[in-house]
């Protein structure tokens, strides 16, 4: 069983976020507003605490937090300085988090980033996925040099850097997230939001069904569809 600090950690993020003035930073990681701020601390904040037990694995120092979020950010500058194009990895790693956390349901507590399934098919296949192997290819340089941090949370880690190189807030973080061995236990497709279901008032309804699924409100919502604007 596992705990999740989902909604209560989100909408406290949320909050400190959109009253945070961000410093600008180069067009390769774009700058963010506040709102945007709020909208990818969201969603890199919607994640499973695992029990202490599991946490309690990390405490032999195998994993040092710091030294993996110095090699994240090293992997967006140099992808940035490579491309040269005033691209980077930074919104396709906020989106990669997004994506392994916006599974996840309230009611019943399944789905989420914990296990991080998307390596595996079903998830991994899935049409709102598309695009996201980038991203998981170029973390398995940072998994290499540090093998003893979970998929799980190097997802997640990855999208909370990527928040903070491109101008955000420091974002509380917690490692102790689990892998799964298959994707035999991700939930069903179809619980991330499509862009249109044909009318305005259906593409409302269909947003509202996704996020409040999720525990959140009409504010959350619409800070979380203002991340899309991150990269491009």
């Amino acid at each position: 069983m596992f705990r999740y600090g989902t909604i209560l950690l989100a909408r406290r993020t949320f909050s400190a976020a959109t009253s945070t003035r961000l410093a600008k930073k180069p067009a390769a990681t774009s700058s963010l507003s506040p709102l945007l701020a709020g909208a990818a601390l969201a969603a890199t904040t919607t994640f499973a605490l695992s029990q202490d037990s599991t946490v309690s694995a990390y405490a032999t120092g195998a994993v040092k937090e710091s030294a993996v979020r110095a090699a994240i950010a090293d992997l967006i500058e140099k992808d940035a300085e490579l491309r040269d194009d005033g691209t980077a990895l930074t919104g396709t790693f906020v989106r990669l988090a997004w994506h392994c956390a916006g599974t996840f349901a309230k009611g019943d507590c399944s789905g989420g980033s914990d296990g991080g399934r998307m390596r595996f098919d079903p998830e991994a296949s899935w049409g709102a996925n598309a695009g996201l192997d980038i991203a998981r290819r170029a973390l398995e340089e940072v998994k290499e040099k540090f093998p003893a941090i979970t998929y799980a949370d190097l997802y997640t880690l990855a999208g909370v850097v990527a928040v903070e190189e491109a101008g955000g807030p420091k974002i509380p973080f917690r490692l102790g997230r689990e892998d799964a061995a298959s994707g035999e236990t991700s939930p069903p497709d179809g619980r991330l939001p499509d862009a249109d279901k044909g009318t305005k008032e259906k593409t409302i309804s269909h947003i509202r069904d996704v996020f409040y699924r999720m525990g959140f409100n009409d504010m959350e919502i619409v800070a979380l569809l203002g991340a899309h604007a991150l990269g491009r």
